[in-house]
């Protein structure tokens, strides 16, 4: 099994951001320069950690706090909503800050393995380097939209690429990524089915619905990934549904999910401070497989049960499985085409075949799906918001459809402009 501890950091300063992640160097650090043939693996190792753990805990939910189907104890799904889209929000802040000190370790590994490009182990990590790299940008451009492009480290302060900029770069991130990967031991390490389940998210994003829905059908109809049960998918049980994940150990990361659900009154203790909005608990009905590992009730609060461990330590982080692709699939094709592949998914569930009448009913019927499949695992809000629902179904502002560039980030780079409302 992996262990990712004691990564090697490349002159990567701790308090980051897009404009000042260059300004602080670590003094115990080692630059790219001096890194040999045989620090590769340990600064591989670095990569990952690095990728896993910058964008803080925060950044894997981050979809999920917008979507409208959790809330805090104190106050409703929309004051969450609103109290997380300003630019003085420090999880924003944060994340985007992680996002862009994982790039620059990202792009370390770029530049250290186009030097060592004949040996098999730089050939993998140049391939997974790329698969980040377009994940960091995935991540980032359905926050904010168009962002500074970073193809190598840079202390200039740049500004921001457009929006189809970003996609195609991710895109192109992708390409580079895929001749460099192949299969891989465990679903803990980037494969090149994990970069075809990223592109297909991406084109799905950018409405490319024949292209989505020809990756997402690659994938399922591959026979190395069948739909698996959730009890194994959510505790750790080696099963035939995830495609790619972090391992998230506890030795290596501070990442805990569980902590923010769970509430002190469950076993394994929790800081409850997320809970689920009683719209989500309605969706799901008693013969839904899925609703005793998505739903714990702990002295009468409904808490997210996809992540185990409370206190007592860590979970994997799930990026790409393949019961998103049966529903990446199913939204691409259509009604016509697609809905066999939604009810295929649903009667794996426990749920019955449902007949949407028309399009908007279908496409209802495909977020109501993906809410019950993936809540927890932050799509939901950008969900809305790539299908022209965010405004209407959360009562937000239009503007509130992207997120708001930090504001300490306008402060430090004077190129960059805010979005616009904020």
């Amino acid at each position: 099994m992996r262990k990712l501890i004691l990564p090697i950091i490349l002159f990567m300063g701790l308090a980051c951001s897009c404009s000042g992640y260059l300004d602080q160097y670590s003094r115990a650090a080692i630059s790219p320069d001096a890194v040999t043939r045989k620090d590769i693996p340990a600064v591989r190792n670095g990569m990952y950690s690095r990728v896993q753990n910058a964008p803080g805990e925060r950044a894997y939910m981050m979809f999920d706090i917008l979507s409208g189907m959790i809330q805090t104890g104190t106050g409703s799904p929309r004051d969450l909503i609103n109290s997380t889209l300003s630019p003085l929000n420090s999880y924003v802040q944060t994340n985007w800050n992680g996002l862009y000190n994982a790039l620059y370790q990202v792009n370390n590994m770029l530049d250290i393995t186009e030097k060592y490009s004949d040996t098999e182990v730089a050939r993998l990590a140049r391939g997974e380097a790329y698969f980040f790299r377009a994940w960091i940008y995935y991540n980032l451009v359905t926050r904010w939209g168009g962002v500074p492009i970073l193809r190598e480290n840079s202390m200039e302060k740049l500004p921001r690429n457009s929006e189809a900029e970003v996609w195609a770069f991710i895109e192109e991130n992708i390409e580079e990524a895929l001749p460099l990967l192949g299969r891989s031991s465990t679903y803990y390490l980037v494969s090149k089915d994990a970069a075809i389940a990223l592109l297909a998210r991406t084109k799905l994003a950018q409405k490319k619905l024949g292209e989505a829905a020809a990756l997402a059908e690659q994938l399922i109809t591959s026979g190395d990934y069948k739909l698996d049960s959730f009890e194994k998918i959510f505790r750790k049980t080696m099963n035939t549904e995830i495609i790619f994940a972090f391992e998230n150990l506890t030795e290596e990361s501070s990442v805990n999910l569980s902590d923010l659900y769970y509430t002190y009154g469950h076993p394994n203790k929790g800081q409850g401070t997320y809970r689920l909005n009683a719209e989500l608990v309605k969706l799901f009905s008693d013969n839904d497989k899925r609703k005793s590992i998505t739903i714990i009730n702990i002295a009468g609060t409904d808490c997210l049960n996809k992540y185990p461990s409370g206190q007592t330590g860590t979970d994997p982080l799930i990026l790409f499985r393949i019961a998103e692709m049966y529903l990446i699939s199913a939204e691409a094709q259509g009604r016509a085409a697609g809905l066999s592949r939604l009810n295929e998914l649903r009667r794996f569930r426990g749920l019955e075949d449902i007949f949407p009448a028309n399009d908007e009913e279908y496409l209802t019927a495909i977020l109501n799906e993906r809410r019950r499949e993936l809540i927890g695992e932050n799509f939901l809000y950008y969900d809305l918001v790539r299908t022209g629902r965010a405004v209407p179904d959360l009562g937000i502002l239009d503007h509130q459809v992207k997120l708001p560039i930090p504001g300490r980030e306008l402060q430090l780079n004077t190129n960059l402009t805010p979005n616009p409302g904020y």
